[in-house]
């Protein structure tokens, strides 16, 4: 069974995409913020404290790969819809699963 996917509500794919990116980011932080803990521990000179850093990091960082998400998801919707409009869109095959016993 094949289907067209012709449209994508750019609104709920920022969210979407804002969402995953902002949780995804929470990994990227933790990396980041021992990054920092490692260098501070092998004594590297460096003129701001580590822990401002590591604060940035961890508030702000989430907060702002989430709204690029958002708006990336915004703006990556709305062109797909554009350009589904002139190339029909993505094509997608289904296939019904027999159920399994449990």
């Amino acid at each position: 069974m094949k289907k067209e996917l012709s449209r994508i509500a750019p609104l709920r794919a920022g969210v979407v995409t804002g969402i995953v990116v902002g949780v995804a980011s929470i990994t990227f932080m933790l990396i980041c913020g021992l990054f920092v803990l490692i260098i501070t521990l092998l004594g590297a000179h460096i003129s701001i404290p580590p822990g401002f850093f590591l604060l940035i990091d961890f508030l702000f960082g989430p907060v702002f790969y989430a709204m690029a998400g958002f708006i990336g998801g915004l703006i990556g919707a709305a062109i797909y819809n554009l350009v589904a409009k002139w190339s029909g869109g993505l094509e997608f095959e289904f296939r019904d699963l027999e159920p399994t016993s449990p």
